[in-house]
């Protein structure tokens, strides 16, 4: 019990560097001055150094690996603490206060450079950085410490995506997008091919910031967002931080001439702010709501954003209000051309822009290039070339520029295993609705927009254990099912077909 307390007290001091860290994050990713952004990154990086030395302390480590040693006789919060603690021990053992502060200041450059590239739409700004952030991606999983030489021996790659996925390999994600290839390659040729036009004119007509602000603001409502607990802003490149468990901010951005986008930016985004907002409170007090893996997180952003809110049940919920904010726009669009034009499949060079068909191939092609630069088998010199030669093998387009190919993300700033997180969450998102279509009908409840009776399930079947256990066991505890990609595609294959008349 002391070694708990005392290993409780210092992460609640840390967690204050952290706090702090996380404010002045999304203060430059939304209103920080471009010229002021390096100056900031170096504050972050200072601030997140001095929670990182906090737990370099040795009576911090003595105590937290005693707790993991003695793990079995604690409460199960308490357990997962230790488990956690432990897990971040191995990762970070050889690593310095010195070494972190250097990679923080690593990541912040990239970012930096990155932004600067993409305004320039010049890939070589960032090419330097890109090839640091690779080097000590690299280098740090050289310094881990292992508890068996089986674990030493996993590829570099296949440690790099259990960071971002726990229990997630290399060998999981061939065969799994070997069965997307299989299943829609074929598809999208047929819808391709198919006679049936959707209309389209109308998304482009010029809409206010204003008027997006109102929708965004309209969609959070509906989504139950709790307002006392959260705010939402613009951004380059939208994104939730979880400053705390009573801080979740959302972000969005807004263009004149896609009103859509913004739409379901803020929809994905309160999907994340959903599931952190009906986190159980003891997983914040125990400081352990960082156990949320980011396939779980995407699963819930994209299930929000997709599964309910391109269906025909939420355009209907929110059609006449989208008429009101956006009188211009849609005075002589019906509610079902504003179905069909919400899940047009277009093969498109924007990833969070893409479709909700072809998303999966953005993802395979990240997948692919990541794979490579681990092997050696590519250099990040050749990583635009061989970007837009996938683009053109898997949907048929060629960027024009590096703003809307290889620069568009802004993920490798921070490294690399991050991409396939997004498909996974489409995975287990399917297979959970299965569950949920058995506990109510859930076009019913869409359509009446009673989303805290769709948020309560989801916060008792989804997101209560998600801190507690791994990815594999979460969702076949959820569902009694191992992770398929078949639900998904299954799914993809009975919508489409049916708005393409196939």
């Amino acid at each position: 019990m002391n070694n708990l307390e005392f290993v409780k007290n210092v992460l609640a001091e840390a967690a204050n560097y952290e706090h702090a860290c996380s404010v002045l994050n999304y203060d430059q990713e939304t209103i920080c001055p471009s010229a002021a952004m390096e100056e900031q990154g170096e504050v972050m990086a200072f601030l997140s150094n001095q929670a990182f030395k906090l737990l370099k302390q040795p009576e911090f480590i003595e105590a937290a690996e005693a707790l993991y040693k003695d793990r079995q006789n604690l409460d199960e919060l308490d357990r997962v603490l230790a488990e956690q603690l432990h897990r971040t021990y191995l990762e970070t053992v050889n690593i310095t206060p010195e070494l972190d502060h250097e990679f923080s200041r690593i990541y912040n450059k990239a970012f930096v450079d990155w932004t600067k590239a993409k305004d320039a739409s010049d890939f070589s700004m960032f090419k330097d950085s890109l090839e640091k952030v690779l080097e000590i991606e690299k280098k740090k999983i050289a310094l881990r410490g292992y508890d068996t030489p089986e674990d030493a021996a996993k590829p570099v790659y296949d440690q790099m995506l259990d960071d971002y996925e726990k229990g997630i390999t290399m060998e999981d994600l061939d065969r799994i997008f070997g069965r997307c290839r299989e299943r829609l390659v074929p598809l999208l040729k047929k819808i391709q091919a198919s006679p049936k036009k959707i209309r389209r004119d109308f998304m482009s007509r010029i809409v206010t910031d204003e008027q997006q602000r109102q929708m965004a603001q309209y969609l959070l409502e509906v989504m139950d967002y709790d307002f006392t607990r959260g705010a939402f802003t613009t951004t380059e490149h939208p994104f939730t931080d979880e400053l705390g468990k009573n801080d979740i901010r959302v972000t969005t951005h807004y263009y004149e001439d896609d009103f859509s986008s913004s739409m379901y930016s803020i929809v994905h985004e309160g999907g994340h702010a959903t599931f952190d907002q009906l986190t159980p409170e003891s997983h914040y007090d125990n400081y352990i709501d960082g156990g949320k893996t980011m396939g779980m997180h995407e699963s819930v952003s994209r299930f929000y954003e997709n599964r309910i809110g391109r269906s025909r049940a939420f355009v209907h919920l929110i059609y006449p209000k989208t008429c009101e904010i956006f009188p211009q726009v849609m005075h002589d669009v019906s509610e079902e051309e504003l179905y069909e034009a919400l899940n047009v499949v277009e093969p498109s060079l924007i990833r969070t822009q893409a479709d909700e068909f072809t998303y999966v191939f953005h993802i395979m092609i990240r997948y692919e290039i990541e794979k490579a630069l681990m092997d050696g088998s590519l250099e990040i010199k050749d990583v635009p070339q061989v970007w837009n030669s996938k683009y053109q093998e898997y949907l048929g387009i060629t960027p024009p520029d590096d703003k809307s190919g290889v620069l568009q993300d802004v993920h490798w700033t921070f490294g690399f295993g991050y991409f396939p997180t997004y498909a996974i969450g489409n995975f287990y998102n399917s297979m959970y609705y299965k569950e949920l279509e058995k506990a109510m009908d859930v076009d019913a409840t869409v359509a009446a927009g009673d989303f805290k009776k769709l948020n309560g399930w989801m916060k008792e079947h989804v997101f209560a254990r998600a801190d507690l256990v791994e990815p594999k066991q979460w969702i076949r505890e959820i569902t009694g099912r191992d992770l398929t990609p078949d639900d998904f595609l299954d799914y993809l294959e009975e919508k489409y077909s049916k708005i393409y008349g196939l």
